[in-house]
């Protein structure tokens, strides 16, 4: 792209979300973020990778955006998902870390072409249906804010009255929101987040979410029909199958991919061995050639705490707020022996680059890690989105 697109960056942690939109052509002008290590980690990559990135540490409700209305394509973040998270308190509206008035605050005060927000799955979760609903409707008119007195569910009846009745010419925006699975587009990791997109009403766009470009079918062809993956992976004997969790097992023998004719039109999932091909053991000398690359001891097993094996996309990684710290975040071997994942292995799986360094103990950074947005699937959106509004064109002024 000739011409970089300008963003702000909101919630902006280790700087997932962030590298994934500058690879697909943005130019971040603002990211805003509380955590001081993670802000030491962004700002820690300043010489290299995050050169010209202009963080500031502050809470967002301290922080005023207005000198940048009209001046910015695009708002991004992930407001902090603990209200909504299946391993949290579930407070929704109720808890104060609760940032979604705020992005519709910022987004109300820049007027940027369009925005992308992603949170936990459980954001859609049937007991938080109406909030998400009154979420929606404060992204859709971000302008119309609440009166002081005005709690959230009479403002989100007048924002239904004022959405069925259909005529509004100030700020307004078409919002859409997908559920998207990280390892469907070459992530190494069954990650499914909420994507909430939104573009202003006045410009001439249409939007949908990108196509999914790797598939689980493709993944157990390779491996358990053709025996591609294991040559790939020079491994002469496989494991059994039964090395394998209950419900891959299942799949493995029951679908039609099984067939040596199933040709798929999508790249395999990758797995953590893909993730960590080339790293060496973390207990070896080779392994401070390595930056954040150090092993640490006590990973154990316990119930619905088992790790994730070698060959299939790792389960989702925590960022140990609560449990034993970094439980699941662990390699499960089939000699049935598990170790945790180093820092620099974690940061494989959610695809940032070797050279990106975190800043913090072991447990700190897997907590970035594990809120971090994957930066390959940052970048699948972005390129989406950067195509798009390179086209844009206004079709009628917003009205003042």
């Amino acid at each position: 792209m000739s011409k970089k697109l300008s963003s702000i960056e909101l919630f902006s942690g280790a700087g997932g979300l962030a590298l994934g939109l500058c690879a697909a052509g943005f130019r971040h002008e603002l990211l805003v973020e509380r955590d001081s290590d993670s802000v030491s980690t962004v700002r820690g990559n300043a010489d290299d990778i995050t050169a010209g990135w202009n963080i500031i540490e502050s809470d967002i409700q301290h922080v005023g955006f207005t000198e940048y209305e009209g001046k910015i394509d695009l708002v991004a973040g992930g407001p902090p998902c603990q209200p909504f998270s299946l391993g949290g308190k579930h407070g929704a509206h109720l808890d104060v870390r609760d940032m979604f008035p705020q992005a519709a605050r910022v987004v109300g005060e820049t007027k940027p072409k369009a925005f992308v927000f992603e949170n936990v799955k459980g954001l859609l979760r049937k007991s938080f249906a109406t909030y998400f609903e009154y979420i929606i409707l404060r992204l859709t008119y971000p302008e119309l804010t609440p009166a002081e007195d005005e709690s959230w569910m009479d403002h989100l009846a007048a924002l239904e009255r004022l959405h069925t009745k259909g005529k509004y010419d100030g700020l307004k925006y078409n919002v859409v929101f997908r559920l998207l699975n990280a390892a469907n587009y070459g992530v190494p990791q069954i990650r499914e987040r909420v994507f909430i997109v939104g573009i202003r009403s006045d410009l001439n766009l249409a939007w949908s979410f990108p196509e999914a470009t790797h598939s689980e079918e493709a993944l157990m062809h390779s491996q358990w029909v053709t025996g591609e993956y294991w040559k790939e992976h020079g491994i002469k004997t496989p494991p059994p199958l039964t090395e394998f969790p209950s419900d891959v097992r299942s799949r493995a023998r029951n679908c039609d991919y099984k067939a040596d004719l199933f040709e798929s039109p999508l790249e395999r999932w990758k797995t953590v061995r893909d993730a960590i091909k080339g790293l060496p053991d973390p207990q070896s000398g080779d392994a401070a050639a390595f930056l954040n690359h150090q092993f640490r001891d006590g990973a154990r097993m316990y119930p619905g705490h088992t790790g994730s094996v070698l060959d299939y996309p790792s389960k989702t990684l925590k960022a140990g707020d609560h449990g034993v710290p970094g439980g699941e975040n662990m390699i499960r071997f089939y000699d049935n022996t598990v170790r945790y994942l180093t820092v620099r292995e974690s940061a494989r799986v959610q695809t940032f680059p070797d050279d990106y360094e975190f800043s913090g103990s072991w447990t700190e950074s897997m907590r970035q890690i594990g809120n971090a947005v994957p930066v390959g699937l940052a970048k699948v959106v972005g390129n989406k989105l950067s195509a798009m509004l390179a086209s844009a064109t206004v079709k009628k002024p917003i009205a003042a």
